[in-house]
């Protein structure tokens, strides 16, 4: 909303206006689908009217081939981490983090979370160090990615994190898919 100069009454017109449209063609894909970023009021703020802090949750199915969830500190854990402090600039109201294991449509998954948004983008190299399986081809690439579209709507946020990541994360399961079609021609000619 304030990125785009859209009032709370206009947002909302605009979402009831989709939302037959949502129902009918996007919300029933999200049960088949292996990555959904879910975007969501923030929890920092009671009562927020004005919907410039969001809460996004990246959602993971668990067991899926060549996919493998990310996952913050400790895989299959469940942690709350608020990471504002010496290394990560955060004014009011904060960022936090959340990840673990949950059901989704019946399906195992890990849920990442992120509440709040970045002060400093050069700064997302902090938190990047304490993901895992991100899918990165070297140490710092989700930062480095994030700067370099940081005027991009949500790049201080979850939601250009996570698209990010999902990003990442498509370009690695195309990468092994790509491989093990290649290596196949291969096995039968051996055969």
């Amino acid at each position: 909303m304030a990125e785009r100069g859209h009032s709370l009454e206009s947002i909302k017109a605009s979402i009831e206006a989709r939302k037959p449209d949502f129902d009918a063609y996007i919300d029933p894909q999200k049960q088949y689908a292996d990555a959904v970023i879910e975007v969501l009021p923030t929890q920092l703020i009671p009562d927020d009217n004005e919907g410039k802090v969001l809460r996004v949750k990246l959602i993971m199915k668990e067991g899926v081939k060549y996919f493998s969830p990310v996952y913050l500190f400790d895989e299959g854990s469940t942690i709350s981490w608020i990471p504002c402090g010496r290394k990560l600039t955060c004014s009011y109201p904060g960022i936090k983090f959340a990840y673990g294991p949950d059901s989704y449509f019946g399906n195992e998954v890990s849920v990442l979370e992120m509440d709040g948004q970045f002060d400093r983008l050069d700064e997302l190299i902090y938190v990047e160090s304490h993901l895992s399986n991100i899918s990165t081809k070297f140490y710092g690439e989700v930062t480095q990615q994030m700067l370099k579209h940081s005027d991009f709507p949500g790049s201080n946020n979850g939601t250009g994190l996570f698209q990010t990541i999902v990003g990442l994360k498509i370009r690695d399961l195309y990468e092994q898919i790509s491989a093990s079609r290649a290596q196949t021609p291969l096995e039968a000619s051996k055969a």
